[in-house]
């Protein structure tokens, strides 16, 4: 137990609170802590395998089983790597793989990249993929030195058998129905309380694999969304997708006009994705429309448009804030529906200062946020102030 506990401090050596790691935007506690659960956990199966190391590197190397398109790349250090491979040389025990059957027939790694990929390159490539150099073990006393800065192929006949042979248990998915895998969401969610830390649209971009994820990348590369997300690289968490994600799943009469009295944001975003995950039709129009919305509020707005104010309400926080940034998405894009023209003069920047201002507004954007009537409330006020609209 001691032994798997070590080796779980060098697997997940990147965990942060997510306060810690977003400095250019607000986080709303009440919409990341939420949690649900339904029925479709009970249309999860699951089972247990072990394959041998030389079973999964010739797997990943035949693409039966493989990353997920846009998962996390190699994120290892060569003195991680090495501690992981000296344990199997060891014959110590190491945590379970999450694999997901697809209906192709592949199987999806959702937790063991860094581990199959770092087999991978040892064993098969000799190459570490860390910056290209051969793949030796650390030169560290931290590796026992009978393998330090040893390449696989310099290892003992004995010691290259051990390895390749070393089974590593692993925990194979499948949801039988319904064909949106919100089921699966849950499974690896609570994997992730355990111990992963994979964020909630990093799960998803390896539940929701689709065309409809892939348009989620192609957008979050747009220039003025980065600058209105005032955070030109993209975040490694896939939190800025999310937040466009977001958009999409909010900006619907069935969310802002509910009789429900509150939204489960993460439930509605997985359906969201699940629902329409290569949908062709519909993903071409949410890349228009998220596309049209953007040039809007920058060219006619501003780079600070999904800022909030102080607390004074007279200075700006210069922080991306998600209940303004779903509030003016959504109106815009009501807004240009019905064919919405600025007038000449017009400064739509000084009506969003009127609006932040607001105070109804203001509750709606930080208390009960995801309450259908404060949803609606933040919409609407929006119309109003800044475009002269109600819904």
């Amino acid at each position: 137990m001691v032994i798997y506990c070590v080796f779980y401090k060098y697997n997940f050596v990147h965990k942060k609170s997510i306060m810690e790691e977003n400095n250019n935007f607000d986080i709303i506690e009440e919409e990341v802590n939420e949690e649900y659960s339904n029925d479709d956990l009970f249309n999860i199966t699951s089972f247990g395998t072990d394959p041998s190391v030389r079973e999964l590197v010739m797997q990943y190397q035949d693409g039966d089983i493989e990353k997920p398109e846009l998962q996390r790349k190699y994120v290892w250090t060569k003195k991680i790597a090495s501690r992981f491979i000296e344990s199997l040389l060891l014959g110590l025990p190491v945590p379970s793989i999450f694999l997901a059957n697809t209906v192709s027939g592949k199987r999806l790694i959702i937790d063991g990249y860094q581990r199959i990929r770092t087999l991978y390159d040892y064993i098969e490539e000799g190459i570490w993929h860390g910056d290209e150099s051969v793949f030796r073990l650390s030169d560290s006393d931290i590796i026992n030195k009978r393998w330090r800065n040893k390449t696989f192929k310099e290892l003992t006949d004995i010691d290259k058998r051990r390895l390749r042979t070393y089974a590593i248990h692993a925990i194979v998915f499948e949801q039988k129905k319904p064909s949106n895998d919100s089921g699966m969401f849950q499974i690896f969610e609570r994997i992730n309380t355990s111990g992963m830390v994979l964020k909630d649209q990093e799960v998803r971009n390896c539940v929701y694999q689709g065309k409809y994820n892939s348009m989620l990348f192609e957008l979050n590369k747009n220039e003025k969304w980065r600058k209105l997300f005032a955070d030109e690289k993209e975040n490694p968490r896939m939190l800025d997708l999310e937040f466009i994600l977001r958009f999409f799943a909010m900006n619907k009469p069935s969310v802002y006009n509910s009789t429900d009295k509150h939204i489960i944001l993460k439930k509605l975003l997985n359906d969201e994705m699940g629902e329409n995950k290569n949908n062709s039709t519909y993903v071409q129009a949410c890349y228009n429309e998220f596309n049209q919305a953007i040039d809007f509020i920058y060219d006619k707005i501003g780079d600070e448009a999904f800022f909030n104010l102080q607390k004074d309400l007279t200075i700006l926080r210069k922080r991306f804030y998600p209940t303004i940034y779903d509030a003016l998405m959504i109106a815009t894009s009501i807004a240009l529906k019905r064919g919405y023209q600025i007038k000449d003069g017009e400064k739509l920047a000084d009506k969003r200062m009127s609006l932040l201002k607001d105070e109804i507004f203001r509750e709606s954007i930080t208390q009960g946020t995801m309450q259908v009537q404060h949803i609606h409330t933040r919409i609407d006020k929006t119309l109003e102030y800044i475009y002269g609209m109600h819904l």
